[in-house]
């Protein structure tokens, strides 16, 4: 068990993974922040855990993503299942500034943006 994580797009009924990151829990803890900003869309348990919840993701959200990876504000965060601290690992840096340009094309050819976790 650990923290799973996917980046996927959608358009109709066509779904196609982007990204995918295991135990990247800074990226999973600025996910979370983001959709309690939003006020927790699609909550469907009582604890109110982000946990197998989608998220859809917009551009204002990806530029803002990709502040936090480039000025090193990822927040700390932890779980159980989530591992060591991943703010200041290269290989997820760089996985995550990979899947940001990849999203933003997705969005421009029309496509919604998804971000999910399973642990």
């Amino acid at each position: 068990m650990g923290l799973d994580q996917y980046a996927y797009t959608t358009k109709g009924e066509e779904n196609e993974e982007i990204a995918y990151w295991r135990k990247h829990n800074a990226l999973h803890g600025w996910m979370e922040n983001l959709w309690q900003e939003q006020g927790c869309p699609k909550k469907d348990d009582e604890d109110g855990c982000f946990n197998c919840i989608p998220l859809e993701l917009n551009m204002e959200n990806l530029d803002k993503l990709e502040q936090d990876i480039i000025g090193g504000n990822l927040p700390e965060t932890q779980g159980f299942f989530f591992g060591a601290d991943s703010r200041d690992n290269d290989y997820h840096r760089e996985k995550t500034l990979e899947f940001i340009a990849k999203a933003r094309q997705a969005i421009k050819d029309g496509k919604k943006v998804f971000y999910d976790s399973w642990w």
